[in-house]
């Protein structure tokens, strides 16, 4: 295996290397950028913009990733499942259902945080993370998609969102296809907006199902750079959006 290159080691503030410097596919760690700095807003902020996201577990310091291939789901290429339709379906026609954004964006990365991930006996969503991510939403960067049923918060998910650059971060489910809802209004909403890709990160069997793949770290950057640039989106979700994923 080739000698990796000393991981560079950040001050509050400092600027992240270079993408094109964290470890290769070949390394212990591939994607791996950088450790230390804050995860402060102006931090979070240069970092997605850039491409870049942190990513640990309790005990290490903040690690930053910048990985290649990135998965990514194109919004006009959302697989629909048959199941998953007709959930949809009757989720817009029970008056028991309803979809929020950004009503309960604290319990939501809560949940996440708390979730069972197969093959994980902890999880990255440490409480300094939670900590960041809330000043994210705070600062209007952060947003959460929520599925109630019956007045209850049962399943939902965060992202980042700067300009039209959607990043998909985590969600849960507490019932059956909860979560799955939440992602395919995120994508209903997402295709009103003219936003052309959520990322994903990293590569999952599951992601794979609803119709993400893998583009280059060059590809990647390139597409973040440009939806940054462009207006930003008035978070909100309106029924009619159904109709962008049912009519597909």
């Amino acid at each position: 295996m080739p000698l990796q290159t000393p991981l560079p080691w950040l001050q509050r503030g400092d600027a992240f290397p270079d993408v094109e410097q964290a470890w290769p596919a070949d390394s212990d760690a591939p994607g791996l950028l950088a450790a230390g700095g804050s995860l402060d807003v102006d931090s979070l902020l240069r970092a997605y913009s850039n491409g870049i996201f942190p990513w640990y577990s309790q005990g290490q310091p903040i690690l930053w990733w910048s990985t290649d291939p990135r998965m990514v789901l194109r919004v006009s290429q959302f697989s629909l499942h048959r199941s998953l339709r007709k959930t949809i379906q009757r989720l817009r026609d029970d008056s028991r259902c309803e979809i929020r954004f950004d009503s309960a964006f604290d319990t939501v990365i809560e949940n996440c945080a708390h979730a069972p991930r197969n093959g994980q006996g902890g999880t990255w969503i440490v409480p300094q993370m939670q900590v960041a991510y809330q000043a994210l939403h705070r600062a209007g960067f952060a947003h959460s998609v929520e599925t109630w049923m019956d007045g209850e918060l049962v399943g939902g998910l965060y992202c980042v969102c700067i300009g039209k650059a959607v990043f998909g971060e985590s969600m849960f489910a507490h019932r059956s296809d909860a979560s799955k809802l939440a992602l395919a209004a995120l994508l209903g909403f997402c295709r009103a907006q003219g936003v052309a890709m959520i990322d994903c990160q990293q590569n999952t069997r599951h992601l794979a199902s609803l119709g993400a793949f893998e583009i280059t770290r060059a590809e990647f950057a390139k597409q973040v750079h440009s939806a940054i640039a462009l207006e930003s989106m008035d978070w909100h979700f309106e029924p009619l959006y159904w109709n962008l994923i049912l009519d597909t």
